[in-house]
């Protein structure tokens, strides 16, 4: 120990923490971690990290802290401090958490962080960065011996807890019909929900700089009282569902807020306040019509209500994460908040599917109660009895997937303390009790005098019976003793006294925990031997018999079923077996004083009959913080008050309040010392439930803290099954790796080299991949016991089983499969268990209605819930996409694999950056939003130049130099092109040149480059404008010029076409095939585009020129694609010529190639062959009238989709282009083959080996860069529309429909284009839809998902500020149909989902169903016309630029739908207006024709 003078300095005067000078303290080495602190005070002690041992002093015996650091720990400027070298054992960590925000941190970056935050040191809110800066995170609280402490050095066995303040949160309000009643203060519960709960949230949210995307929906299912289908009229049936007593009932869902991030929520308490107002009579008299007898509806209560539903509606967006990834936030909650007391009635199919889908995703899910906490334990469910029998017994569950809240105003009733725990009925009259006696016939009322003053029947002696495991061999009949003799009753056959403490019960079979291996699970516990059926402790199951006390008298048998039940008044000493379900989340919690897990918002009271002062309660009673019982403090040091902490001496923060002791927690229950077994009730399955916890004071508050800062599904778990388990329930396979050998093959077929990954990393990122799709890693697992039971029984037992030669071992598990991945020399090898038993797969399907926003009614959907099969996942071809880099013989593929992969994918669309009518629209409220122009000839060749320069600059990176001679040619400037950073990335990594040539990085010549006339974009008109060739000094070349004096001209230094610099995969001589196109135009006489083009194509057919991957089969194509010049025979240079790959896939797979075409014409044109861009644009002819209106329509516009079905090429993808990660990481890029500058065009990144926010800050570097190219880029979601038959679509969204209103139009027609021949009429309809999508600025995008998924003509359009699509839907032709071989994508299960036959699209029959939401007869095939809104919500602040500012403008999009709707209703007959002016054009072009 050692006196020093204290002095601190400024972060940006040192990075480092800590300044000490090492002279000054002999013996102290870099990585030494020193406490520091004044001997007078008992303040924590700060511990730091020594990190450079050479740091300047400043002066003899002082040291220096950074300044906040001093601040937090109260540390005083030049006072003395001791410093004193710490044993790092002393103060290791038990649990640290970390919180971060707006960013995207997957679980494999989490994993990375943990390990290389080993060692170091940490304190309250030191900042973290990692990655260079790309994954920031900060420390937020940290445990060590059961308390919570200030500072402290991370182990390899810290538990590293991760915590996000921007998740994805689902808010669902259960508005059964208790949120009407009043709670004890005279308030609703509804406004308890709102008023009370919600506030606080926002404000701690707020309070805390949580920025969550929210999602709010309100909830309830009505019954109706029917007992037949018949008595509903028909336009009620279509969403009727049935419970298994045969009620009918349906769901309704309306959805308040969809995805939003606000920094003030107080306007969403107002509007949820005013959707509070009719929600119950719009729901009830949804279906009223007049004159039309209905059932009466009657809104559920909180129990029956549809619960488990909502959480699978929240699972199924839960689950896409990776289709939709957005990279500003992590993490998923779903809370639902209900007016009940936590205790459910439910299916149980639909219990173990939900709990499967819950775990398996990881997703943390909490429910809040704002009833009054109930007397026994919950959360509880009660599974539906489908048993008819009198005497069947009801069955019970307590979840431990779910966190449980409980709300309470702290409002004071000025008369009394009590607080009542159970609702009173109504009061009743008596007819209606008679009337129910009658109705009864399970006769449950029965009338008093009829048992309860002569009845034998001893209610104790039949609880204890009850309560008592049933024996291992026993018949399950068991008679009730009549005697009346003590509180227990002699029953026959079984051992009695058996404490609940070691009940292991029975279970169902239709649970899927079960192992159905009876024979093999025998355990024999000390006391007795007891069969046991291995239940996860989560749906254990407690049953109470429904026995009515008569039937029992007549001693007729009471029926058991073979396993103990459990009281729910008393579970606390219950325990089940322990399994890998029971543990995926307990590292979250923090271990109290007494060593076991615990829950922060469990207040408890001393138990029962313990002495009120206990040594190791020193002192805790006069701590107690009013709001939230009191704090246990477990060491001797006084308390004080630092930063609003309350903390201990020796770094330990005690908690302000929150942190009681949880748990009885002062012994810990005997039962859990049994590393096998779990308490049954809680969370955290260490916790005993006592009746303690339900006290007034005492009771379970609310664990604000999982609300405001979820925490992230663990990286680490501590189940692993024993050797009796593995060997009876599991099935074993296993494979090996051996990444040289692999890599060697692989190399000899690749075309270009890529250093490949060593094994060790290899190895990691096999860890890796697993731990991103949801394993967790299991830590504290003896390594021998496990390597004895690895091996396989049936096999040779393989090295890895020899303890000796491991070199490294994990092990990984997801639900019940389990992976061990060894590593020996230069071998992995990965084994797998499998379950003997997997569950059996679900598949429900569910419908309902619902309300989002913007819409008009409660739409019917469906949605089919499904658990996932994660054992059929092909990990063996995973891990070789691994091992190889992502070759191309292992693509990343989903659609028509078997087992699709999964892997992250992002979205984007590139659109025309700035239109003048959006500005318009912005500025000036006034203005209708339908005037944007049809884009000119020259607003479509900037588009299409600015693309390509996209294209080369960004995507291909390549650069081009100018040569010395930039004023005599206008050709030459494109030449030379600089060598591309390679998608090597160890050529950076290494400064390895691969390719001789060294790069010329003369960029300033670039911009004047850009400037030169060649960037022209093609035109295909053929007349070449004069200006194009005055800087041509030589002669053109002649009109008749060979092809040899042609490609000689080509080759000119400084007149050529301006070859690409030649890199790795580039073979020499290469040029872009569209600017060659523009150089032939610029250099040689009357060449039209046409005429360029076949003299290229001759080139390629005599073989002078040649693709530039040396393919000889592809045509030549205009566009970015590369060819080069082929050396001829008689010619010299062959010494420097550079062969081309030879290889067109790996080609392919470097660099990024796009046909350019001209926009596509609905009109048929004179010259055939010839591609048409016509006049100004696709809508109009040349006299500028509209398409819908012109005679030579081509007939085949609507559907040539599908005959040029845009296919996507895909390409290798550098991700990593700052160097920033310490892995090699890549990608791909899937985009549009071709390009039209009037379409959007789609550009998919996916990745399996990336991390988040490096992939984030590639693609927001090019959105930056987009805008300098007269594009902008933005995300789109995987599934625009959402309609309920896409099978990955949100069940919580939905388009919006607007109809057109073609009634003013007719006047008098019978078909709004009579006159014109009848077959082209639907062509004609759509080219007017068509032209109204265009003057409200939309422009055609023709994404995957829609048109090849669903194989019908639909036709999407996206607004050019990206905010919204809509979609035409068009009637596909039979004789088209005759002609696809895919079949319409029908509903799931159409039996049950009827699709109305007359609508050939589905989302036809979608519009059906929404048309005819009130007056369902009048609606037929002709009427149903419209469109399809829906938004992009993809877009958040991110995305915004000061380019575009009407992306992601809310009042923007408002506004934009308002202005649609008015104008497709022919509001101040805006529709008529643009009908009459169209048939003007064409009156007008029809007479100049005449003269």
């Amino acid at each position: 120990m050692k006196s020093f003078k204290l002095i601190v300095h400024q972060s940006s005067f040192s990075s480092e923490d800590l300044i000490i000078n090492l002279k000054d303290y002999p013996g102290l080495k870099e990585k030494d971690i020193i406490e520091i602190y004044h001997p007078e005070n008992d303040y924590p002690r700060l511990l730091l990290q020594v990190t450079k041992v050479d740091a300047p002093g400043r002066g003899r015996d002082t040291i220096s802290v950074e300044q906040s650091i001093a601040t937090t720990f109260q540390l005083r400027t030049f006072a003395h401090v001791y410093v004193n070298v710490v044993n790092v054992a002393d103060v290791a960590l038990d649990s640290v958490e970390l919180t971060f925000k707006d960013q995207y941190l997957g679980r494999s970056e989490m994993w990375r962080l943990k390990n290389h935050l080993v060692s170091t040191c940490v304190y309250l809110n030191k900042k973290i960065e990692y990655c260079g800066g790309a994954v920031r995170c900060q420390v937020y609280e940290m445990w060590s011996q059961g308390d919570r402490v200030a500072c402290g050095v991370i182990t390899e066995d810290t538990k590293i807890v991760f915590r996000s303040s921007t998740s994805m949160v689902y808010l669902f309000i259960q508005m059964s019909s208790e949120m009407w009643d009043f709670d004890i203060h005279g308030d609703l519960y509804f406004e308890k929900a709102v008023n009370g709960f919600l506030a606080d949230l926002f404000t701690k949210w707020k309070k805390n700089g949580s920025n969550h995307e929210v999602t709010i929906v309100l909830f309830s299912r009505t019954f109706y009282k029917a007992k037949t289908l018949e008595e509903f009229p028909q336009h009620m049936k279509e969403c009727l569902q049935k419970d298994y007593r045969g009620r009918f009932y349906e769901d309704f869902y309306r959805v308040a807020v969809q995805n939003e991030r606000y920094e003030d929520w107080s306007n969403v308490l107002l509007q949820l306040r005013r959707l509070f107002t009719d929600y119950q009579k719009i729901v009830l008299q949804y279906h009223e019509r007049p004159n039309m007898e209905i059932p009466t509806a009657i809104n559920s209560t909180a129990a029956q209500g549809n619960f488990l539903e909502v959480l699978n509606m929240s699972l199924n967006v839960f689950e896409k994460h990776y289709l939709d990834r957005c990279f500003d936030r992590t993490g998923q909650l779903s809370v639902v908040i209900t007016p009940g007391v936590g205790v459910f009635e439910v299916d149980r199919e639909l219990t173990n599917v939900t709990k499967q889908r819950i775990i398996d995703n990881g997703v943390g899910s909490d429910l809040v109660c704002v009833g009054e906490q109930p007397l026994h334990a919950v959360p509880l469910l009660k599974f539906h009895n489908k048993d008819s029998n009198l005497n069947s017994i009801d069955d019970y569950s307590m979840p431990h997937w779910i966190n449980l809240s409980f709300y309470s105003t702290n409002k004071k009733v000025a008369y009394s303390n009590f607080i009542p725990r159970i609702k009173l009925p109504p009061r009743k009259s008596q007819e209606p009790l008679k009337k129910m006696y009658e109705d009864e016939s399970k006769g449950k009322l029965i009338k008093e005098d009829d048992y309860m003053h002569n009845s034998i029947f001893d209610y104790d002696a039949y609880d204890a019976q009850v309560f008592q495991l049933p024996p291992a061999h026993s018949t399950c009949v068991q008679r009730v003793a009549r005697t009346k003799k003590t509180s227990v009753a002699g029953l026959e056959g079984i051992s009695r006294r058996s404490p609940p403490a070691s009940s292991i019960h029975h279970r169902k079979m239709s649970d899927p925990d079960i192992h159905h291996s009876l024979g093999s699970d025998i355990l024999t516990s000390n006391k007795h031997g007891v069969s046991e059926a291995g239940s996860d402790a989560t749906d254990s199951p407690i049953s109470i018999n429904r026995l009515s006390p008569r039937s029992s008298v007549s001693n007729k048998p009471v029926i058991r079923t073979g396993r103990a039940l459990i009281n729910p008044f008393d579970p606390s000493h219950v325990t089940v077996k322990l399994t890998s379900n029971r543990r995926r989340w307990t590292h979250i919690f923090p271990k109290g004083p007494t060593g076991v897990l615990i829950q922060q918002h469990h207040y408890q009271a001393r138990p029962a009959g313990e002495p009120a002062s206990r040594p190791d309660q020193h002192r805790s009673e006069n701590n107690i913080s009013k709001e939230n019982g009191s704090t246990i403090n477990n060491n001797n040091h006084s308390v004080y008050q630092v930063d609003g902490n309350v903390m201990g001496r020796k770094r330990m923060i005690s908690a302000s309040g929150a942190l009681s002791i949880l748990g009885t927690a002062l012994s810990t229950p005997s039962t859990t010392n049994n590393a096998s077994l779990a308490l049954l009730w809680g969370a955290t399955g260490e916790q005993e439930w006592t009746p303690a916890l339900t006290t007034a004071n005492r009771a379970i508050g609310v664990d604000w803290k999982s609300l405001t800062i979820p925490a992230c599904l663990p990286i680490t778990t501590d189940y692993f099954p024993d050797k009796r388990s593995l060997q009876n329930d599991y099935l074993v396979s296993d494979y090996n790796l051996l990444p040289d050998d692999v890599n060697a093959d692989f190399a000899k077929n690749r075309a270009i080299y890529k250093e490949p990954l060593t094994t060790m990393e290899v190895f990691k990122e096999l860890v890796s991949q697993r731990l991103a799709q949801g394993f967790q890693l299991i830590v504290g697992v003896n390594d021998n016991e496990v390597i004895e039971s690895h091996c396989p029984p049936s096999r040779v037992a393989p090295p890895s089983c020899q303890p000796a030669h491991v070199a490294k071992r994990y092990l990984l598990s997801i639900g019940r499969i389990f992976h061990k991945l060894t590593l020996v020399g230069s071998t992995i090898t990965v084994t797998r268990y499998r379950p003997r038993h997997p569950y059996p797969p679900f598949n429900i399907h569910y419908r309902y209605r619902f309300h989002a926003p913007n819409h008009d009614t409660y739409e019917v959907s469906w949605v089919s819930f499904t658990t996932e099969k994660l054992e059929n996942y092909n990990w063996n071809y995973m891990d070789h996409y691994i091992c190889t880099r992502g070759d191309t013989d292992f693509a990343l593929v989903e659609v028509g694999s078997q087992y699709p992969l999964k892997y992250w994918r992002f979205r984007t669309l590139l659109l025309p950056l700035i239109n003048p009518a959006t500005k318009t629209i912005l500025e000036d409220e006034s203005t209708h939003c339908d005037i944007y122009p049809t884009p000119t000839r020259q607003d479509l060749d900037h588009l299409t130049e600015g693309f390509l320069k996209m294209t080369e600059s960004y995507f291909n990176k390549v650069k081009r130099p100018n040569k010395q001679r930039v004023a005599t040619t206008c050709g030459s400037s494109e030449a030379a092109l600089t060598r591309r950073r390679h998608s090597t990335s160890n050529l950076t990594r290494n400064a390895q040149q691969v390719s001789p040539t060294k790069s010329l990085n003369s960029s300033q010549g670039i911009k004047a480059a850009a400037k030169t006339v060649l960037e022209r974009s093609q035109s295909q008109s053929g007349e070449c404008d004069d200006t194009y060739d005055d800087g041509v000094i030589e002669p053109k070349l002649k009109a008749n010029a060979t092809l040899l004096e042609v490609v000689d001209r080509m080759r000119h230094p400084s007149l050529g076409v301006g070859f690409l610099q030649q890199t790795v995969s580039l073979p020499s001589h290469t040029f872009v095939s569209i600017y060659a196109i523009h150089w032939l135009q610029a250099n040689m006489e009357n060449m039209t585009y046409e005429k360029a083009t076949s003299c290229m194509e001759r080139l390629l057919r005599d073989k002078m020129i040649c693709h530039a991957s040396g393919d000889t089969l592809k045509r030549y194509i205009v566009g970015y694609y590369m060819y080069h010049i082929l050396p001829q025979k008689k010619e010299k240079e062959l010494t420097d010529y550079v062969k081309p790959l030879g290889d067109l896939q790996s080609f392919e797979n470097e660099w990024m190639e796009v046909e350019v075409l001209g926009p596509r014409s609905p009109l048929l044109t004179s010259e055939t062959g010839a591609i048409d861009i016509s006049g100004n644009s696709t809508a109009t002819d040349d006299s500028g009238m509209p398409a819908f209106l012109c005679d030579n329509i081509d007939p085949n516009y609507m559907h040539m989709e599908n005959d040029d079905l845009p296919l996507y090429k895909n390409t290798h993808l550098d991700i990593d282009v700052n160097n920033k990660s310490d892995r090699i990481e890549w990608g791909h890029a899937r985009y549009q083959a071709t390009f039209r500058p009037d379409q959007a065009f789609e550009m998919c990144i996916q990745w399996a080996i990336a991390s988040g926010n490096i992939v984030a800050e590639l693609i927001i570097g090019w959105a930056r860069k987009a805008p300098s190219c007269r594009l902008q880029m933005v995300p789109i979601p995987a599934d625009p529309l959402a309609l309920p038959f896409t099978e990955k679509s949100d069940p919580l969204r939905g388009p919006i429909y607007v109809p057109l209103n073609e009634e003013p139009l007719l006047r008098g027609k019978t078909a709004l284009f009579e006159g014109f021949p009848e077959d082209t009429w639907l062509e004609r309809l759509f080219l007017f839809q068509e032209a109204i999508v265009g003057r409200f600025g939309f422009i055609k995008c023709t994404v995957e998902s829609t048109s090849h998924a669903a194989g019908v003509g639909d036709h999407l359009y996206v607004h050019v500020t990206g905010n919204m699509f809509i979609l035409i839907p068009t009637t596909v032709k039979s004789e088209q149909k005759g002609l696809k071989a895919k079949p319409v994508n029908k509903p799931l299960n159409s039996s049950r989902y009827p699709v109305h036959e007359a609508a050939p699209s589905p989302h036809e029959g979608y519009i059906t169903r929404h048309v005819s939401g009130k007056n369902k007869d009048d609606y037929d095939n002709s009427r149903r016309m419209g469109f399809l809104w829906s938004w992009n919500h993809m877009i958040s602040k991110k995305w915004k630029w000061s380019q575009t500012p009407a992306t992601g403008d809310e009042c923007f999009q408002m506004r934009m739908l308002r202005d649609f709707k008015h104008f497709c209703a022919n509001h101040e007959q805006r529709l008529s207006q643009f009908w009459d002016q169209c048939w003007e054009v064409r009156e007008k072009a029809k007479g100049i024709k005449c003269f």
